[in-house]
């Protein structure tokens, strides 16, 4: 709860306000306090009786709360920790003599303290650890007094000991996974025995494998799951099978992709037609044909969730008797799919859509650079040839594009500026380079006609009323529009809207405003961090950021869930399942998929993050004592994030920039009281490397004036 909240409920405590009563008490912007108390009456936290507010049920309720609150551990360092509590009102403070031996992912129960430290703020004590979480990553580290010690990943300066005879030979600096054997009153008391010896700790790869084992993900299939698979190694489309499917083989098909790419679960066709219009077919690998509800490749899709890439690997969803098979649509073979086949008008506008099931043959295995080589001019004849029976498609499918993004532009579709990193491996899989993955018009393509037939899915579930998994971003809350205000005003950034939140089109209108110039960064970055995160949902909320009433995930199957499950539901409304038959068959499961689905990317998306990390930091290692000048990327109490050119991102320690006491302003702007000197998001900064530690992720730069 924000500081403006919490007064606001002080003075309705005392006697109900009208707006007006709480503008002159509090003495705080009009359109601030109106975004709060909306948020507020939406929350359950004021209600409003003739003009005047009052505290809500939600408030009454969290008056009368238990004396200890619901929490989960989520930061442990030697001194402190933090709890994020299991209601979402934020994080609490705990202090070392208060964790009582609590560890990371621990479910815990806390008592508030009467008196915190800190007015205003959230401290307690662990009263019980009700769910310990005994799964650890770490380091192998060599104590004061010489012993070996474990510390677990995101812990510095906890230090484990490890059980007599438990330590599998590990030496200082080894990355290790280990479990919590016994436990203690305090992290001293706590031993552990290592289960995992990794390698070094200065090598990615090795961190990575810690980082897999501490999120306890599972790299092996179950045997059951395996004997599954194996019943389609090797496996080809039977002509009694194709027999029962729209036969869609004569038509020009095709895949685009990376040229490294196994598994391989979209296609095109585009037909131009007489009156100007378009005939789209994106081809969907026909996955819920081989893995049948209730299986074990099933329940283990279930369980995993998404694909997990990361570096050079990936964890699959499936295994790749499926993934790189039967279900993979590669070039030259039959394969079975889902298709969505779209009738657009003049203007790249959907006219109709059907989906039905299908057989294909891709005569291609397109590949992004090669394709952007055709469609700019630049492909050899070799590029030519191998495109010859798709060649006629490639300008139309351009066409369509550039009609597609004015019709974006159009209903405020939000052109966000961020840069997305490709590592560089070497043959013994250590970092080499680092560089901006870049995206050509082939790319963006093929995510605009994807998009299309997500649509197209979700408007199926939502026009027949069924249990579905929708992909929803809902619009921003009052209190994240705040901030956003706050931040604007911080940057000089002179912008008004119309209403209490901002439409799609102001947005996209700021964010076009800016681009290319200084405050692009700081802005970008703040409309970025002011969206909520987009999840997965039975509820049809749309999408904020696309703009799009209608939107699902329906065209990755092969690598996430929530596309499996729409497969399934839709092939049932196709054979024409009654609507009762779907409720019966499909509401808990379609609820079950969300909820899990949207956890494990959340999960996935960390994983992948802070793997990349280790990376970005080993190649960084070659490079300690160079010099670089990046872009002020984020700005703390405690110093700045730089981020270079290839999307390394190091830190500069404030004490190294300002000779007093550092002032932040809004997390946008450092400033030196004693100098004048100041710095905001987007400056530019000379910098260099002075350290990088992989296990960590993390890269120190030194400030060079």
């Amino acid at each position: 709860m924000t500081v403006l909240q919490k007064n606001i409920l002080k003075a309705v405590q005392r006697r109900p306000h009208n707006l007006r009563e709480l503008q002159d008490e509090l003495k705080v912007d009009g359109n601030r306090l109106r975004y709060t108390v909306s948020a507020m009456v939406a929350e359950g936290l004021l209600t409003m009786e003739k003009g005047k507010y009052a505290p809500g049920l939600a408030t009454i309720e969290n008056e009368n709360a238990p004396s200890t609150i619901p929490c989960t551990l989520v930061k442990l360092a030697a001194r402190f920790g933090f709890a994020s509590r299991d209601d979402g009102e934020g994080d609490i403070f705990i202090p070392g003599r208060a964790l009582h031996g609590a560890m990371p992912k621990d479910k815990i129960a806390v008592r508030l303290f009467d008196h915190p430290r800190v007015e205003g703020s959230a401290e307690g004590e662990v009263v019980e650890v009700t769910q310990p979480h005994n799964v650890l990553a770490g380091t192998i580290v060599c104590t004061e007094d010489g012993r070996l010690a474990f510390e677990p990943d995101g812990c510095r300066g906890v230090q484990l000991f490890i059980k007599k005879g438990a330590d599998m030979g590990v030496r200082a600096g080894d990355k290790a996974g280990a479990v919590l054997s016994q436990r203690g009153n305090r992290h001293a008391d706590h031993r552990v025995t290592i289960t995992q010896r990794f390698g070094s700790s200065e090598i990615a790869a090795e961190c990575a494998k810690a980082i897999l084992y501490g999120r306890e993900v599972r790299q092996d299939f179950p045997e059951e799951v395996l004997a599954e698979a194996k019943a389609y190694e090797g496996a080809e489309v039977s002509p009694e099978e194709a027999a029962h499917r729209m036969d869609l083989r004569g038509l020009p098909i095709f895949t685009i992709d990376s040229a490294e790419t196994k598994d391989i679960d979209d296609a095109i066709s585009l037909l131009k037609l007489n009156d100007g219009g378009y005939e789209l077919g994106v081809h969907i690998a026909d996955v819920s044909h081989y893995v049948k509800s209730g299986s074990a490749l099933d329940n283990e899709a279930f369980e995993r969730a998404t694909s997990i890439y990361y570096a050079d690997k990936v964890i699959p969803m499936l295994p790749k008797e499926l993934s790189n098979g039967i279900c993979s649509l590669n070039e030259g073979v039959t394969r079975l799919a889902f298709s969505c086949l779209m009738e657009l008008d003049e203007n790249g506008n959907i006219r109709k859509y059907q989906f039905v099931k299908s057989v294909i043959r891709s005569r291609v295995k397109g590949v992004y650079k090669e394709i952007n080589a055709l469609l700019d001019g630049t492909a050899d004849v070799a590029i030519q040839q191998k495109y010859a029976e798709v060649a006629s498609q490639l300008p139309v499918m351009q066409q369509l594009y550039e009609k597609r993004q004015v019709l974006r532009q159009a209903r405020g579709g939000m052109d966000i500026e961020s840069t997305e990193a490709k590592l560089i491996l070497d043959e013994n899989g250590r970092c080499i380079d680092v560089v901006p993955r870049t995206r050509g018009v082939s790319e963006c393509m093929i995510e605009e006609f994807m998009l299309l037939a997500n649509q197209c899915a979700a408007n199926a579930g939502r026009t027949r009323k069924v249990p579905f998994v929708y992909r929803i971003h809902e619009a921003p809350d009052a209190e994240r529009m705040e901030k956003l205000m706050t931040m604007l005003k911080a940057c000089a950034v002179d912008v008004r809207f119309k209403g209490e939140t901002p439409t799609q089109l102001e947005l996209a209108a700021l964010l076009d405003k800016t681009r290319g110039q200084p405050i692009q960064i700081p802005v970008h970055t703040g409309v970025l961090r002011s969206m909520q995160k987009a999840r997965y949902s039975t509820e049809p909320k749309g999408h904020f950021g696309l703009v799009l009433s209608d939107y699902a995930h329906f065209t990755s199957p092969i690598r996430r869930y929530p596309d499996l499950a729409i497969h399934r539901i839709l092939t049932d409304m196709l054979l024409g399942e009654s609507g009762q038959q779907m409720e019966t068959k499909y509401h808990d499961f379609a609820e079950r998929a969300c909820d899990q689905s949207s956890r494990k990317e959340v999960d996935a998306q960390r994983i992948e993050r802070d793997v990349e990390d280790c990376y970005k930091a080993e190649y960084m290692t070659a490079h300690l004592g160079e010099t670089y000048t990046g872009t002020v990327s984020g700005v703390t109490q405690r110093g700045v994030f730089v981020a270079l050119e290839n999307t390394v991102e190091g830190f500069v320690p404030s004490a190294e920039l300002c000779k007093g006491e550092p002032v932040v302003t809004e997390g946008v702007r450092v400033y030196d009281p004693l100098t004048g000197r100041h710095w905001m998001l987007g400056d530019p900064m000379k910098v260099k490397v002075a350290n990088a530690n992989v296990q960590l992720g993390r890269i120190d730069f030194s400030f060079v004036p």
